[in-house]
């Protein structure tokens, strides 16, 4: 217990460094170009986001595939957007995650691979992002996570969405509940979120247009994450049409976007 106390202390002091230490100019212009969202908080928060886009990129370990070549517009591209998820809440900056596997564009997973309720999927899918509660990992295709950054309005972020997942993992399970603070708040999710998932299915399932990404009826996981997306991007929208599920948000993140 106390050598985790000592391993825990160092590490706390070590990003209390870094986040303290000037932000790099050329990082700085890299945020402003590549995350334009950043640009509508308040220059405090976009001070504390800044802080943990740096110890973002100096504990996780990047690393580009396919090709790619991992550079600073990838890291601190990602990182900026990933940072905006930890504003106002003591963090353990995604403790289950490691590694940030970036491919220039979608790629194939060649593997089978285990959903968390244990069935095995053969591989050749393709796909644009994807992380596990139990692989360490985020894999990312860089010119979806770069279209996604360029256009902060159209409720469609892969950053955003699988750092969501992160969250999600933080309690030891992938139900699209992360860590909540009180009982009551527990409860009220689960009354909110499973309403607001029932009621996307209905109209996926007529092809009713809807607000949330209908990806989001998969399941609670895929739901938390798609309306996080929606949440950052679509802020007035997702108030005025779901007022509950945006108070969830709101509570759980302690951000207010459609004030911003």
């Amino acid at each position: 217990m106390y050598v985790s106390g000592m391993v825990f202390a160092r590490k706390s002091r070590r990003r209390e460094r870094l986040r303290a230490e000037p932000f790099p100019e050329p990082w700085q212009r890299i945020i402003d170009v590549r995350v334009p969202l950043v640009a509508r908080l308040s220059p405090e928060d976009q001070r504390e986001l800044l802080g943990h886009a740096r110890v973002l990129a100096d504990e996780k370990h990047f690393e580009g595939a396919g090709g790619l070549l991992m550079r600073d517009e990838v890291r601190l591209t990602i990182a900026g957007q990933a940072a905006l998820l930890l504003l106002h809440r003591d963090t353990d900056y995604f403790p289950r995650l490691k590694s940030i596997i970036v491919y220039p564009s979608g790629y194939v997973s060649g593997e089978p691979t285990r959903d968390d309720s244990g069935i095995w999927t053969e591989g050749d899918e393709s796909l644009l992002g994807h992380t596990q509660r139990d692989l360490r990992a985020i894999v990312l295709a860089w010119d979806e996570v770069r279209a996604g950054a360029a256009d902060p309005d159209d409720g469609e972020n892969l950053v955003l969405h699988e750092f969501a997942h992160q969250l999600d993992f933080e309690d030891g399970s992938t139900d699209g509940t992360p860590a909540l603070d009180t009982g009551a708040q527990v409860r009220s999710w689960a009354e909110v979120m499973s309403e607001e998932l029932a009621t996307l299915r209905r109209a996926a399932d007529a092809g009713e247009p809807t607000l949330l990404d209908p990806y989001g009826a998969e399941d609670p996981a895929e739901f938390f994450a798609v309306a996080t997306e929606t949440f950052f991007e679509r802020a007035t929208e997702l108030e005025r049409r779901h007022p509950l599920l945006y108070d969830e948000l709101r509570r759980f993140y302690r951000q207010d976007p459609a004030r911003w």
